[in-house]
């Protein structure tokens, strides 16, 4: 099985593919999707779409999983990071791609083992479960996270199974 972990952001979206056979993680593809910050809104979202679009084309995911929506203080903020959430979820849907979406706490428990883990720890963590040569850039190893705590959250009993946005 294979799972689009996605860390969205308008400037930097961290992206990566994990696949799982039996116990065995690995990762397939990974890297960021980033923007100038000079360049307009739209622009910015018509890239997160081709690029989130051409990794699907390529990686061939039968799920993505992606970060649910957390407090913001700033509204603008919000809102944008809401476009760009919007455009990988419909990205995903025009692949006809199901979505999940995971609490950052859920994200860090799943891979650490502990909902308050910093960003490092969470890193490292992927880094080991994935056996991958050096630990991943944040963004990257967010969207790896969020793709292994999927994997982790999908039961073969259908009642404990997540449901998909």
């Amino acid at each position: 099985m294979r799972v689009l972990g996605i860390d969205t952001s308008l400037r930097s979206s961290g992206v990566g593919v994990v696949e799982a056979a039996g116990s065995r993680l690995a990762a397939v593809e990974y890297g960021r999707v980033r923007n100038a910050d000079r360049l307009p809104l739209s622009a910015c979202l018509r890239r997160l779409d081709e690029e989130v679009r051409a990794l699907i084309a390529r990686t061939q995911p039968a799920e993505a999983a992606i970060e649910d929506v957390f407090f913001c203080k700033n509204v603008r903020t919000a809102v944008t990071l809401g476009e760009a959430r919007g455009v990988v979820i419909a990205a995903c849907a025009g692949a006809g791609i199901p979505v999940y979406e995971y609490a950052p706490r859920r994200v860090k428990q799943a891979v650490v083992g502990y909902g308050a883990a910093d960003k490092s720890q969470v890193r490292r963590m992927v880094m080991r479960l994935l056996s991958l040569a050096e630990e991943p850039q944040e963004d990257e190893g967010d969207a790896l996270a969020i793709a292994i705590c999927h994997v982790n959250r999908r039961s073969s009993v259908a009642a404990l199974a997540p449901e998909a946005i």
